[in-house]
């Protein structure tokens, strides 16, 4: 007699690592939620069939990060220097590894007069950096920047066909996935200055999904344990048999 709970463990600690997961991600959100223009990751479980050995097939599991980007609310500072993107955009940031993309509008400006990220990275105009020297800025609903009543520049806003080709990089920067994903105007965007976009993390959902996910979690941990007790009956009964 052979008796085996290998898939049975094998499909819970499976399910305890995807729970994990998310469970680093969902923490992961609520540490985010007070940083500006943070869109939330959300962990997504699917099913795949794979061959287990030459005589059948099993259904393991896997997991996916799918980023939120629907857009957060305003929060009201008064800083000429913030700006907030109504709508589908994302502000152009040039970095050392390229052009990279966010919603983060918490500008300042670098002893150079360029408007730049907190991490001092220029903002990018339809034509290159922003050099800002003056007192009074205005910003537009269009992008267009009236520095002393003159016009200066405009910010070089795009958008994305579709947000999900987009990777998160760190520091609140996206980049494409791929050469083949496209920035395109976006013309339907408008700004407002003097505000910021704060996190689309709702900390009451996160909070409810984290009790569910730890919930789970210990769901399979009593699995595994009750599945290692039969092996040991198991065992403990074939000995008497066979003795």
């Amino acid at each position: 007699m052979f008796i085996s709970n290998r898939l049975g463990l094998t499909e819970s600690i499976e399910s305890m690592i995807a729970q994990e997961r998310r469970l680093d991600q969902t923490a992961n959100n609520l540490a985010n939620v007070d940083t500006v223009g943070y869109k939330k990751d959300e962990v997504t479980f699917w099913e795949m069939l794979f061959k287990a050995s030459s005589g059948r097939d099993r259904v393991g599991k896997a997991v996916k990060v799918i980023t939120d980007h629907s857009q957060g609310p305003a929060n009201q500072t008064n800083n000429p220097l913030d700006l907030y993107i109504n709508g589908d955009g994302y502000f152009r940031i040039q970095t050392a590894n390229g052009v990279r993309y966010t919603r983060a509008g918490d500008f300042t400006l670098n002893r150079n007069g360029q408007l730049v990220t907190q991490d001092g990275d220029p903002v990018l105009s339809q034509g290159g950096p922003i050099v800002l020297r003056g007192n009074d800025i205005q910003v537009r609903r269009d992008g267009t920047i009236f520095v002393d009543g003159q016009e200066t520049n405009r910010l070089g806003l795009v958008r994305f066909a579709d947000p999900a080709a987009l990777t998160k990089e760190g520091r609140n920067l996206f980049r494409p996935t791929d050469a083949t994903v496209q920035a395109l105007p976006a013309t339907r965007a408008t700004i407002q200055q003097g505000y910021l976009e704060e996190s689309n993390v709702n900390t009451v959902t996160e909070m409810t999904e984290m009790i569910d996910l730890q919930r789970a979690f210990e769901t399979q941990q009593k699995m595994i344990q009750a599945m290692d007790d039969i092996d040991s009956q198991a065992v403990r009964k074939v000995g008497s048999l066979t003795g």
